[in-house]
């Protein structure tokens, strides 16, 4: 059986280093490898170094590696993760790719100098192991020839789309040599342990997702100066209101760097003919800027430049920056009244005005490419539209648009407007067929070759829409329902505005236990919206705190306490499913669970100083506990030295950047679990609900606290106090952090004292009422709902 415990990447560029962190943040030992330097820099010199030294050696692989720790976005879910990778130079250290299970070649985009490498590869690499390219363009058959018939078998494409940790698309290229279960395999790995969406693609120019998505680019390009729109107009149109990126596409070319963009759009130019490299042919303008070096974010300015806190828009006319302009009109109005991206869309494509006509004249040529490229780059439309939303951000592929706009009614109109239509859509509908998806209750089939074909997922991808279309749901309010997950689980998913916590989701949750306690075997809580949770619903406490409501306020923080407790001594296991932003009360609602299932990008913290306030349903205490769990049994810990992180944590409101983070800073136990794959997180904390359930899992028992009571306060106190005195901090935040240090310390009691849970509730609740009730916090909140920022008063 095919496994694969250790690898190696050959060449360490952004892209080469980038795959090596990925594949550390997933735990696999991974041995980068790049060039011997030429020269000895004037800095080796100095200390006496020579070119025969290790350090000069491996001088580009140790410097990629110590640059993962400065890039933003993070190549690494933990700093940590960086000692599973191992340096080298393709002269030293090429035999120890005998040891390893897969390769991958990250170097040069030359044909010649990766076919040297493979050579070299094919003399040391062990029988079996598994050799690819992270080509982002070059034939994957022409870099197999001449190698041996077992590096044949075990070699194809793997591309990846930069950065690694955070882009889902990994497009894996077969030769005709590639044994099939070889592909089998990596597909498996690539989904199951990379955590990534893969699609097979055809050994053809920049392969599908750059061949459509530069194609829709430079299409972009040209209608903007045909139609004269600005970069700032297009890009008011082309972004989250057609279900695309908030980068739309000029600040995604600023993004990804022009000079990436032309290297990319110009490996399809060589390689294709007629219209279509007339398409790719990159405008003058674009040009003239990469000799001026605006390439964008890399070198500070673009089709973008930002000037204080203005944000100026180029002319590609006069190659002058210009105040940032945006397209306004009726049909954007009428969009948003839609329901569904598929109406929005459909309304705007079809308006009569300047946002209908750019967008109807940048996405229909960008459609019939897409279909006129089946069978070429692709086997099927999934594949293609998989590609796009994976690679790409786009919420509709490019077949489930043309579904969205009406395949019959956009045809009619491409052919009024004397565009060709690919023959096997004229074909499809001639045979009656309207639509290339098919939606029967739960199932879901395409259009392939004259019929529908029925769509084959990964069984882990578990849709929580298609499971309430299949089974319903046993019970639901406006801001949750409790789903039947199968296998006698339970899943409660939220879904109000920003999955905020109000007294219906509360009310859900006690509803939840008392029915899994009596009828499942466990219960999951997640959802599949943007965020797993924000927090508690701040304009309702704001609202109730303005009109002095407090006996309302005090009665849901009751509420909300009594919730989470319920969740701890559930009788049947609560298994938490968290991912992005889960804040506040999101991470309120999983510190109490059985136990965590993580996405690997999970953003946790405890934010509500950020407003003016403190955790109130339980998070403080939690938190706490969470710190006394984490120490090994019979260590005699530093109580003090505990309170402090916990104080530290909560008061400067830090967020993990993964949930590798969150463990470090113990909102995950050393046994929770991270899920790579984002769309089998509820598959895996289903999981983890039956494991718990089948070992025999008993409620915790109820313990005391021991607490560090008056002095530990004074402790804590006077390190707020001192960041005051340094001006770090304001009197607010002062105010905030004692009344913090108060829940964390246990009060007026003496050091080591024990305490119940319910004293400490007590304390926050009566913590968290007070400054409600501050005008200073009130104005927090009210800042933090209109501006989606804090404010620091």
């Amino acid at each position: 059986m095919q496994r694969i415990k250790k690898a190696a990447v050959l060449g360490s560029g952004v892209m080469g280093s980038g795959i090596a962190a990925h594949l550390a943040n997933i735990g696999i030992p991974t041995l980068l490898l790049d060039i011997v330097p030429k020269d000895v820099t004037e800095t080796e010199k100095k200390k006496g170094l020579t070119i025969g030294n290790k350090l000069v050696r491996n001088r580009l692989a140790d410097t990629a590696l110590q640059k993962l720790f400065k890039q933003k976005p993070a190549p690494l879910t933990a700093k940590h993760n960086a000692s599973l990778i191992a340096t080298g130079n393709f002269e030293d250290d090429m035999e120890k790719l005998s040891e390893v299970d897969w390769i991958i070649e990250v170097v040069v985009e030359n044909l010649e100098i990766k076919k040297k490498v493979f050579a070299k590869v094919d003399e040391v690499r062990k029988q079996g192991s598994i050799v690819s390219s992270n080509t982002s363009g070059i034939s994957v058959e022409a870099m197999a020839d001449g190698r041996s018939e077992d590096f044949k078998k075990h070699f194809l494409g793997t591309h990846f789309f930069n950065p690694p940790r955070y882009l889902k698309l990994l497009e894996i290229i077969p030769t005709k040599h590639t044994d099939e279960k070889v592909l089998s395999f990596m597909k498996m790995f690539g989904e199951d342990v990379l955590g990534k969406g893969v699609v097979f693609a055809k050994d053809t120019p920049n392969f599908i997702a750059n061949r459509i998505g530069t194609y829709g680019l430079l299409v972009t390009l040209r209608e903007m100066l045909k139609g004269e729109y600005s970069v700032g107009e297009v890009d008011s149109v082309t972004g989250p209101l057609v279900g695309r990126p908030k980068s739309a596409t000029f600040r995604t070319l600023d993004v990804v760097g022009l000079d990436t963009f032309v290297h990319v759009a110009n490996n399809v130019y060589q390689q294709v003919d007629g219209a279509e490299k007339d398409v790719f042919e990159v405008p003058g303008f674009m040009r003239q800027m990469l000799e001026k070096g605006w390439i964008g974010s890399k070198t500070g300015q673009g089709f973008f430049l930002k000037k204080g806190k203005e944000i100026l828009e180029l002319n590609p006319k006069t190659l002058e920056y210009e105040p940032r302009k945006k397209l306004s009109s009726p049909s954007i109005e009428m969009s948003k009244q839609q329901k569904g991206l598929a109406n929005k869309v459909k309304t705007l494509i079809y308006a009569n005005d300047r946002v209908g006509q750019l967008l109807w004249n940048i996405t229909s040529p960008t459609l019939v490419y897409s279909a006129a490229l089946l069978g070429e780059i692709a086997d099927d439309i999934v594949a293609i539209d998989q590609a796009m939303k994976w690679g790409f951000g786009w919420e509709l592929g490019p077949f489930e648009t043309w579904d969205a706009i009406g395949l019959k009614q956009s045809v009619e109109r491409l052919k009024s407007d004397g565009i060709e239509i690919p023959k096997w859509i004229d074909e499809m509908l001639a045979s009656g067929f309207t639509s290339f998806y098919k939606r029967e209750g739960s199932s879901i089939s395409y259009y392939q070759n004259g019929d529908y074909v029925s769509l084959q997922q990964n069984p882990k991808n578990i849709n929580i829409k298609r499971l309430k279309d299949e089974k319903g749901v046993i019970k639901k309010n406006g801001g949750a329902s409790l789903v039947d997950l199968g296998d006698d689980v339970a899943l409660l998913e939220f879904h109000s505005q920003s999955n905020s916590i109000g007294p219906d989701i509360l009310q859900m949750i006690n509803y939840s236990i008392n029915e899994v306690d009596r009828n499942f075997k466990g219960l999951v809580i997640g959802n599949q919206g943007k965020n797993f949770c924000v927090g508690a619903n701040l304009a309702m406490i704001l609202m109730e705190a303005q009109d002095d409501n407090y006996f309302e306020i005090d009665m849901v923080v009751r509420h909300f306490q009594q919730a989470m407790m319920n969740i701890k001594y559930s009788a049947k296991p609560v298994v938490a499913a968290p991912f992005a932003m889960t804040l506040g009360g999101g991470a309120e609602i999983c510190l109490p669970a059985s136990a965590i299932q993580a996405s690997s990008e999970t953003y946790m913290g405890l934010v509500e100083a950020g407003v003016g306030l403190i955790p109130g349903g339980g998070g403080n205490k939690e938190l706490y506990i969470h710190h006394l769990e984490g120490m090994a049994n019979g260590v005699n810990y530093d109580l003090q030295n505990v309170a402090n992180k916990v104080f530290e944590t909560i008061a400067t409101a830090k967020v993990s950047t993964s949930a590798e983070e969150a463990r470090l800073n113990n909102f995950l136990s050393a046994d929770d679990g991270v899920s790579f794959n984002s769309e089998h997180l509820l598959h895996d904390a289903k999981q983890r609900v039956i494991s718990l359930y089948d070992t025999g899992y008993k409620a915790p028992v109820r313990k005391k606290i021991p607490v560090t009571g008056e002095s530990g306060y004074a402790a804590l106190l006077l390190g707020a106090q001192t960041m005051k005195y340094s001006g770090y901090i304001s009197d607010h935040d002062l105010k905030i952090a004692g009344k913090l240090a108060t829940v964390i310390s246990g009060g007026k009691i003496s050091f080591g004292t024990e305490v119940d849970e319910q004293y400490l509730l007590d304390l926050e609740r009566e913590a968290f009422l007070s400054l409600v009730g501050e005008p200073k916090s009130q104005a927090r909140m009210q800042h933090m709902l209109v501006k989606g920022k804090p404010l620091r008063n």
